[in-house]
């Protein structure tokens, strides 16, 4: 091989991936598959094609689909904990309007990520599959923890949480996307997300 090629050859060579960077990319992908189709309207092989790799290799990484599913959801579980985390670590006084209104300002800009929520949104739907619905609890049960943290009684952190699962949902209706033309539920989206 002439020493041009062997320089353009490395000059266009990917680095490889680790495994730990390769899993996090399937799992972006499996993300947005499943934020689509759910667990049962969503294959593996949708998601190697969302990912760019083979069905095999994603199986070969994750073993199953449910296996598959079940770490996208707890993923996206745990970066809305995480969210929550930050927010009480920085110093958060429950007595405090300003400090509430930052915990849902934060929990807000996660709306952006509509798959991240959505696929949420699928996991505790299919509750009724006994491992998505252990990891459903599991991670409730998390988000629930963290959020008592804030010194909150547990009836003040059961109405966030119900006010994020209205969010949800209302996402997942589209119900955010034109707030001023869905006749009565106009009304539930604006006192429900008024910013």
């Amino acid at each position: 091989m002439s020493t041009a090629r062997t320089e353009v050859a490395m000059v266009t060579a990917k680095p490889r991936m680790k495994g730990s960077e390769r899993r996090e990319v399937i799992l972006d992908a499996a993300t947005r598959a499943f934020a689509q189709g759910g667990f049962t309207g969503t294959t593996t092989d949708a998601v190697a094609r969302e990912a760019g790799v083979s069905q095999p290799y994603v199986v070969r990484m994750f073993g199953t689909k449910l296996e598959l599913f079940v770490a996208a959801f707890e993923r996206a579980c745990e970066r809305v904990r995480e969210v929550f985390e930050q927010v009480v670590e920085a110093g958060f006084d429950p007595a405090s309007e300003a400090d509430r209104d930052r915990l849902g300002a934060a929990y807000a800009a996660l709306l952006a990520d509509e798959d991240l929520l959505r696929l949420m949104m699928h996991g505790f739907a299919d509750g009724s599959v006994p491992e998505i619905g252990a990891a459903g609890r599991e991670q409730m049960g998390a988000i629930f923890a963290t959020l008592r943290r804030t010194g909150w009684p547990d009836e003040a952190v059961r109405d966030f949480i119900a006010h994020g699962m209205l969010l949800n949902v209302l996402l997942s209706i589209r119900g955010l996307d034109d707030r001023d033309d869905l006749g009565p539920l106009s009304a539930l989206v604006r006192c429900s997300l008024p910013e």
